[in-house]
Order: structure tokens, then sequence, then C-alpha cells
């Protein structure tokens, strides 16, 4: 089974088991690490966004318009910014680190 490395704001690393075809923020809740995802995955904020190291940015398929466009409400945004719930675990991402962001905007809440 692939793995994935979630490196926590404090620089803290979790490696977690990744199953395929699951989505970053599944894994990160089945794995109790804090990513809000307040939509619960309908791309509807930008609570579950991550930044994916660029040594894997390349292996991941490109974002649509629309996840670029909740991408632009999140809080600390880099160009390697993608958000969890549209992110799908494949084979070839076997080992992929993913930087949680400081913070998150949660514009559901205002």
């Amino acid at each position: 089974m692939p793995s994935i490395v979630f490196v926590e704001p404090d620089g803290t690393q979790r490696e977690v088991n990744a199953p395929l075809g699951h989505s970053l923020l599944q894994i990160a809740w089945d794995n109790k690490i804090d990513i809000e995802g307040a939509c619960e995955g309908a791309m509807a904020c930008s609570t579950c966004h991550v930044i994916v190291d660029p040594d894997w940015f390349a292996k991941l398929d490109e974002p649509s318009e629309d996840e670029e466009d909740m991408l632009d409400l999140a809080f600390g945004l880099t160009p390697t910014s993608r958000l969890g719930c549209q992110v799908i675990i494949t084979e070839e991402l076997d080992g992929m680190v993913v930087n949680l962001p400081s913070q998150t905007r949660n514009l559901m809440l205002e």
C-alpha cells in the first residue's frame, strides 16, 4: 500500500498508509491529521488546502478550473497548493510529501 508523509506546521512528520483511490482529505481524516474539510470534500471551500512538495507536484493531475477558483480563497497559497479533496492516491504517489498550512480560511462560517 502506498504511503504519504504529512508535515504539520511545526515540522512534525507523519507517514501514513494511503489506500489507492482515496483522497488526501480522507486519508488525513482516517489518520486523525488536522485537516478541516468543512464542505466534506464537495469542493465548496478551501479548508483542505495542502502544499505538495515540489518534487511531487508534477506527478499530480492538473487541477480543474473549479479547484483553482477555490484555491484562490486559501490562506498561504503557494505554486504547489492543492485541495486535499481533489488529490487522489495512485501508485506513483507512494511516498509523496504534503505540507499542512499554518492556518485555514473557512468562508463557510463567514
